[in-house]
């Protein structure tokens, strides 16, 4: 090869070399991995917003959203009682949090099943207004860590409120109080950290849960079911009428959880964007196909439609679309909802009166099998071009089994031990005078 060729081949090669340089980008950087400091122009005002409103829209859907709902469906005796626990567990969960539980649902912990210490008492969420900087989570990078935390306390409080429904009229007060603390520290901080921190063992697997079909509907639904079986039927169920006392409250309560549902659903995108915007109208159609679906499905076996079974079936469309709201479109939503409100009619009356069980407030019926519902189709229904990944049924098997078994037999567990220690149920006496002066020496009148 002659010189004057060489030449010509290395200028060639060079140019070549500094143009495929030229074109290249550097990596991009890693992303975090833990809670970290950033300077507040890497906040977004918009999500921020956003974030902030969802927070307050989802603290609305326990009180007083929840709290009407269940208290509307007691009989009059016992409706101080019964809002009095969603009260009482808003207080409860809120310092259980901060002391302990934002940090080991939401901080890696090396196992795949429980978060560190790194937020004990919230220690390191911070905001530096002269030096510029605060922290943010490392799973929504554009608001505040302490939007953040907020956003999760809201979701750790319905939760545990709606197990109140399944022993509505019964448990002792002070053991409620006791079981709460313990389930929530023991039951719903573990599983929310299986799910949504990316560390977790479910997350790890592919298991797919965009706002808490699993770690919120299943987890209470199949902990009230506990609960039934602990504590035995009402006196008089199945015998004596047990009508709810009003209905005007169940309906406005049903509705104030819709409304809210929309900071549960949409907020969980973390950010004001088109995810959220989808998530938003997925949760709409399928509130409103389930509703519908309860309403005929129950006016076809029982020859009437009530007002209790459209706020029912809006119930239960709202848990079933909840894993599959940032992953699903609208066609699909709508096959959620039908089939969340047929199958939940069906579980709240036939299966609840084939197995036995006195739920109160179908807690189970609605929640328990209204989240199954949802995880299970989100598997089938999930949209690439919406999620960024694929559903699997049998990845989403993993995630209902795992949480109906560890949240049974944990919740059994706690129950039988208050029962051995302080006592789970009220006495006969006081069930048969009412919950609401028996307790607390107040009533409706």
């Amino acid at each position: 090869m002659s010189n004057k060729v060489l030449r010509l081949v290395l200028v060639v090669a060079a140019g070549l070399w500094l143009g495929v340089a030229a074109g290249q980008t550097a990596p991009a950087a890693a992303a975090p991995t833990a809670p970290l400091l950033v300077g507040a122009d890497k906040i977004s005002a918009g999500d921020t917003a956003w974030m902030l409103t969802s927070t307050a829209l989802v603290l609305m859907m326990t009180i007083p959203g929840l709290a009407l709902f269940y208290g509307g469906m007691v009989r009059r005796k016992n409706v101080l009682a019964t809002v009095m626990q969603s009260f009482a567990i808003t207080c409860l969960v809120t310092l259980l949090w901060w002391l302990i539980g934002y940090s080991w649902a939401f901080t890696p912990g090396g196992t795949g099943y429980l978060g560190g210490a790194s937020r004990f008492l919230m220690h390191g969420m911070t905001f530096m207004k002269d030096a510029n900087r605060l922290s943010v989570s490392h799973l929504a990078t554009t608001i505040p860590e302490s939007v953040y935390s907020m956003f999760q306390l809201t979701f750790a409080i319905i939760t545990p409120a709606l197990i109140t429904g399944a022993f509505a009229d019964r448990m002792k007060f002070s053991a409620m109080l006791v079981f709460m603390c313990l389930w929530s520290l023991l039951v719903y901080v573990p599983i929310a950290h299986w799910v949504w921190e990316p560390s977790g063992w479910l997350a790890a697997r592919g298991v797919l849960d965009y706002a808490g079909g699993t770690v919120v509907h299943i987890n209470a639904g199949v902990a009230g079911l506990a609960s039934c079986l602990a504590l035995g039927k009402r006196l008089g169920y199945g015998r004596d009428p047990m009508p709810p006392h009003n209905l005007t409250l169940t309906m406005i309560g049903a509705s104030l959880l819709w409304v809210g549902w929309f900071g549960f659903n949409a907020g969980s995108a973390t950010a004001a964007d088109g995810r959220a915007g989808m998530a938003m109208a997925v949760t709409q159609l399928a509130t409103a196909a389930a509703a519908l679906a309860w309403m005929f499905t129950e006016w076809l076996v029982k020859k009437k439609p009530s007002v209790l079974g459209i706020a029912s079936g809006a119930v239960a469309g709202l848990v079933a679309i909840t894993p599959a709201s940032g992953f699903v479109g609208p066609g699909a939503a709508v096959l959620i909802g039908v089939a969340a409100g047929v199958l939940c009619f069906f579980a709240a009356t036939s299966l609840k009166k084939a197995m036995g069980y006195d739920d109160s407030l179908d807690a189970f019926g609605v929640h328990g099998i209204g989240g199954v519902v949802g995880a299970l189709l989100t598997g089938a229904f999930a949209s690439k071009e919406i999620a960024g990944v694929d559903g699997s049924v049998l990845t989403q098997l993993w995630g209902v089994g795992s949480t109906l078994i560890y949240g049974f037999v944990v919740s059994f567990i706690l129950l039988k031990l208050i029962d051995l220690s302080i006592g789970l149920r009220v006495t006969e006496e006081q069930e048969r005078e009412g919950l609401d002066i028996s307790l607390h020496g107040e009533s409706v009148e």
